[in-house]
């Protein structure tokens, strides 16, 4: 009899679709004895394509091989050699669809440009070599070619083993290239020094780095790659990021990778689209070959071939470069024929209508077993959408094997409210109920706004907030009542998403203190500009301006979330809301939070059941150290207030006054 899987177990409404996710695991298990010959070799033998593939050095010289099924004839061209073919440099076809050279240790050297010239029956072209791990552009031209990469001295790493810390874990989102405050592309090196101190310095533990995989076009945030084993070079070499991972390793913080294997750039030169010839060779034949909104293409991820390629890139970036994890980008879009484009998914039937793409289910599934083969505390993060259950619960018991998924529906709703209601009718009932709503088996990244809400076209919630009163009023001293309200709000909106997480929160670059405007990257429509494809960390660190009273909030609600041990896994156990009111409070451990999101309404003596003691402020939305008001006295210890109707339950009364517009968290005294 076939045994009932967790997943099931732990949600009795996913019983009627018990043979649907039963025959996703099996499939998965069937998988994995197919490619590991039933288990004779691992998943991690598997996914090591990287170390044949492509270009190495070896004892008495150079192997290159490439998987071009539908190739007649390959040469090897580039500064070596002219950029000629020539017969010293043609390769030899193998079995499979395997193609090799070896060549003399003088053939070529460091930082030669190389590519591939491809024949095949009715044409021909030069190509970058899928496996390249280094590739670069040329300044004049604009061409990308190979380099070798082989100094005579490769970066050895300092801090081999790294544990990271998920107590709770609290990413930075950042983008090499637009990290410094200059109107340019930011490096690998100037990250290092400039960027990691701050990141360190406000109490995050993890950086989840964008745009690493090569892509030719800077505007795409790196999400149209082409070069899948190459570090973008456009921000460094790849022993300057092995040394930005090093530093951030030494100092505590884990380091994980935007990971885009949901789709790839149609450039046919640069890029896997036509490799040889063969438009199918990566991806799915037929109507499924182009993404209808992305402009690219989908990979086939029923392909063996397919799989050996996308799991030796996990494996890849997590040996050679000592990554942590990956957030795996654009999940919803690989789970279901239709991209997850235009549906609903209202209710559980929507998750297993036939609709869904078994092979993509398979292949992240396989993702996340060998990540954590390979390495056992890694990060694995989806990018989900849909709410397709069981996505980051444990494969052995029915899911996929993400440790977090996206609460993406909290800046959804965060921006819905902001938009759509007057600041007397946000219910914190509605509040509380969103960013706690998440299936009990899967752990969450909870977040306010990431990278998706400040690109051109939309707005941070800063922006929202204070919009064009930004310009004129952050001026201490010169705030207006708009900025006074985006101040508090922003505060009170962090506050709620952070405290109330079940996994970890995120936070994009320069969000932490209201950084202004949208990001738009250099692009013919705005001139070629950089103007705002950077961070302006002069605004936080001008003492004259708000913007440090929200950085400066931000480090310590870091701080106060990180003072219980374990946070993310304690209750949160609602102590009382009064939508009337607009009061809220909650506890979790010893802390207890409390919220008047009324824009007008302070009250005295407000009353909370809670257990009998003496209760102190560690953190107040309204002190002047915040830009609020300061109109309480934080340094007061609360006692609680004997009721003997509550007395056998060992409850009394917190009186508290509670300002207008301001969230407050106590501690009970030991």
């Amino acid at each position: 009899m076939e045994k009932t899987l967790n997943l099931i177990k732990n949600d009795p409404w996913l019983e009627p679709f018990a043979s649907a996710i039963n025959g996703r695991y099996a499939n998965v298990v069937g998988k994995i004895a197919d490619l590991t010959n039933k288990g004779k070799s691992s998943l991690s033998d598997f996914a090591s394509g990287y170390l044949y593939f492509g270009l190495h050095k070896t004892e008495d010289g150079w192997v290159f091989r490439e998987w071009a099924p539908n190739a007649t004839e390959i040469f090897l061209i580039g500064t070596f050699n002219d950029w000629k073919e020539q017969s010293s440099f043609k390769l030899k076809k193998l079995k499979n669809g395997i193609w090799e050279i070896k060549l003399p240790a003088d053939a070529v050297k460091h930082e030669d440009l190389y590519k591939l010239k491809v024949r095949w029956n009715g044409g021909e072209g030069e190509r970058i070599p899928a496996w390249a791990t280094r590739v670069v552009q040329d300044e004049n031209t604009h061409i990308f070619s190979s380099q070798v990469w082989a100094p005579e001295k490769p970066y050895k790493f300092k801090k081999k083993s790294f544990k990271p810390n998920t107590d709770p874990l609290l990413i930075y989102e950042c983008h090499i290239g637009m990290a410094e405050n200059e109107e340019k592309v930011g490096t690998y090196k100037e990250f290092k020094d400039n960027i990691l101190p701050r990141i360190v310095k406000d109490g995050y533990n993890c950086i989840q780095i964008m745009a690493i995989q090569e892509h030719p076009y800077y505007g795409s945030f790196g999400y149209h790659v082409s070069s899948f084993f190459a570090a973008s070079s456009r921000f460094g070499t790849p022993d300057e990021l092995k040394e930005l991972i090093d530093a951030a390793h030494s100092q505590g913080i884990a380091v994980i990778m935007d990971i885009v294997h949901s789709h790839a750039v149609k450039n046919e030169v640069e890029g896997l689209g036509n490799f040889a010839g063969d438009p199918d060779q990566y991806f799915y034949p037929g109507a499924r070959h182009e993404h209808p909104a992305w402009d690219s293409l989908c990979f086939d991820y029923g392909k063996n071939e397919v799989l050996h390629f996308l799991l030796s890139n996990c494996k890849y970036w997590l040996e050679e470069y000592n990554f942590d994890g990956f957030r795996f980008d654009g999940v919803t879009s690989m789970l279901y024929y239709s991209h997850g484009l235009g549906e609903g998914f209202s209710n559980y039937a929507d998750y297993y209508n036939g609709h869904e793409d078994d092979n993509a289910i398979c292949y992240l599934t396989l993702a996340n077993v060998l990540i954590h083969e390979v390495k056992s505390h890694a990060i694995t993060v989806a990018e989900e959408v849909s709410g397709m259950p069981g996505l980051a619960a444990k494969f052995e018991d029915g899911g996929y094997g993400f440790d977090y998924r996206m609460a993406m529906n909290i800046p959804d709703y965060w921006i819905k409210v902001i938009k759509e209601k007057i600041d007397e009718d946000w219910k914190p009932s509605s509040i509380f109920w969103e960013v706690t709503n998440r299936r009990s088996d899967e752990k969450t990244i909870s977040y306010v706004e990431s990278h998706d809400q400040a690109l051109v076209g939309d707005k941070t919630i800063i922006f929202r907030l204070i919009d064009a009163d930004m310009y004129w009023h952050m001026q201490k001293g010169d705030e207006n009542y708009v900025v006074h309200r985006g101040i508090a709000l922003h505060k009170m909106i962090r506050l709620i998403t952070a405290s109330t997480i079940n996994g970890g929160y995120l936070n994009f670059m320069g969000n932490e203190f209201g950084h202004p405007e949208w990001i738009d990257f250099p692009r013919e429509g705005n001139g070629w500009s950089y103007k705002y494809a950077r961070r302006q960390w002069d605004l936080v660190d001008n003492q004259n301006l708000t913007f440090h009273y929200l950085g400066d909030f931000d480090k310590a609600m870091l701080e106060t979330i990180k003072s219980v041990k374990h946070i993310q896994t304690t209750p949160v156990v609602e102590i009382w809301h009064n939508d009337g009111d607009q009061i809220l409070a909650y506890q979790r451990k010893d802390l207890v939070f409390v919220f008047n999101f009324s824009p007008k309404h302070s009250f005295t003596d407000y009353g909370f059941l809670v257990e009998k003691g003496a209760y102190e402020v560690v953190l107040n939305t309204d002190s002047t150290a915040f830009g609020g008001n300061g109109l309480t006295d934080d340094s007061m210890v609360h006692f609680t207030n004997y009721d003997p109707l509550y007395a056998k339950d060992k409850k009394e009364w917190l009186k508290l006054y509670i300002p207008a517009r301001s969230a407050m968290v106590l501690r009970k005294k030991k």
